[in-house]
């Protein structure tokens, strides 16, 4: 039986999208507290999101993003999921 790669990859667009959500509200709350760790959180987000772009354009030059669309969309996904679960994590600890 073969994989559905579309399928899979619904699948990880969803956790990403439920995983940015968390991370979304967690940040707004840190940022809504104000003062100096608010200040660097934002500085952070700014930052860890240019980080984030030029990470997968260079990912894309190298051709490390796969042949097919659905490689594109799994690779792409993959590499921000990444990154929302570590700001999780570290969001998570208090």
């Amino acid at each position: 039986m073969r994989r559905n790669a579309w399928l899979f990859a619904g699948y990880d667009l969803w956790a990403l999208g439920m995983e940015s959500a968390a991370v979304i509200t967690m940040r707004g709350l840190k940022v809504a507290t104000g003062g100096a760790a608010a200040e660097a959180e934002m500085l952070r987000m700014v930052s860890e999101k240019m980080q984030a772009g030029l990470d997968l354009q260079a990912l894309a030059l190298r051709g490390a993003l796969g042949a097919t669309m659905p490689e594109l969309v799994s690779k792409t996904t993959k590499h921000y999921r990444k990154r929302v679960r570590a700001n999780r994590r570290r969001l998570t600890k208090i």
